[in-house]
């Protein structure tokens, strides 16, 4: 059996819509993360990937379910779900976030963005800050830029940069949030090479949100495929790219359908076809919530 090191049982969570009614965004969601791979997390717009992704970094409160992780200095799984604040903080020095955007500090260098973590949440000798900065900087290419200021980088640049500060604390997980977003073809391949790259040096487990399919069959070892907040399908890549290559009149049930109309981008099948479904339904298909 596969070594677990993030387990997601019976998720939930709802969010109160603008006519005051609870609205279920996450429902019964359960999967494993297995220790140093890469897992996609992919779906539609209003899937609900960024909320889970927001829920298992200890951003959202859960409705319900469990959030456990189990790193290498736990002897047994941690479950983050009712963690206090201060408990959380510790168990989010094990995993680094690149955010959409970047998420840069404006006013800093790229050095000093990067060195930032180690600042706050190391006892490393200055000397020591500086000398990881260098090596963090060098391992995303990017030490050339060390005293730039985000507004002086590039978009590619951004979310390299990003990179090298997620991973300043070595961390044993990875979460990125949609890591091609904005980016031109070549960027965006030369991103997905660097996730490979950092994946197999550091031995780090990365967990992407994505709903670029280039990209996303690049990199993953396995896919989890959201729809309407439930998980549709668990696999692993070469069974989506099994099923994406797959003549749409061969398929015979509806989530294979689904499942190849996203995978292919076509504008025509059951994710467009909103006969039937509810009001709150539609607008997940549209992309509104």
């Amino acid at each position: 059996m596969p070594d677990r090191i993030l387990s997601i049982r019976n998720l939930r969570k709802t969010f109160r819509g603008r006519d005051g009614r609870l609205q279920t965004v996450l429902d019964d969601v359960s999967f494993d993360v297995h220790r140093g791979e890469t897992l996609i997390i992919m779906g539609g717009s209003g899937c609900g990937k960024s909320t889970l992704l927001n829920c298992l970094i200890g951003e959202y409160v859960v409705d319900s379910g469990h959030i456990a992780f189990h790193t290498k200095d736990m002897k047994e799984p941690v479950d983050i779900v009712g963690v206090d604040e201060k408990r959380m903080n510790e168990i989010r020095k094990k995993f680094g976030i690149l955010f959409q955007s970047g998420a840069l500090f404006n006013s800093m260098t790229l050095a000093d963005n990067v060195a930032l973590p180690l600042q706050e949440h190391s006892i490393v000798d200055p000397s020591i800050i500086d000398i990881v900065v260098t090596l963090k900087l060098q391992q995303v290419h990017m030490l050339p830029h060390r005293d730039k200021l985000p507004s002086q980088l590039s978009g590619g640049q951004k979310k390299r940069a990003g990179l090298a500060r997620a991973t300043a604390l070595d961390p044993e997980i990875l979460f990125y949030d949609e890591p091609s977003a904005g980016l031109d073809p070549v960027t965006s391949a030369s991103i997905d090479e660097l996730i490979m790259d950092l994946s197999k040096k550091l031995s780090v487990t990365s967990i992407v949100v994505t709903h670029e399919m280039d990209s996303a069959f690049r990199i993953a070892d396995r896919m989890v495929m959201l729809d309407k907040g439930r998980v549709l399908r668990i696999g692993t890549r070469e069974e989506f790219d099994e099923l994406r290559k797959t003549p749409t009149d061969h398929l015979t049930t509806r989530e294979d359908k689904l499942i190849c109309q996203f995978l292919n981008g076509n504008t025509s099948g059951p994710l467009t076809d909103a006969e039937g479904l509810s009001e709150y339904e539609k607008l997940l298909v549209a992309g509104e919530e």
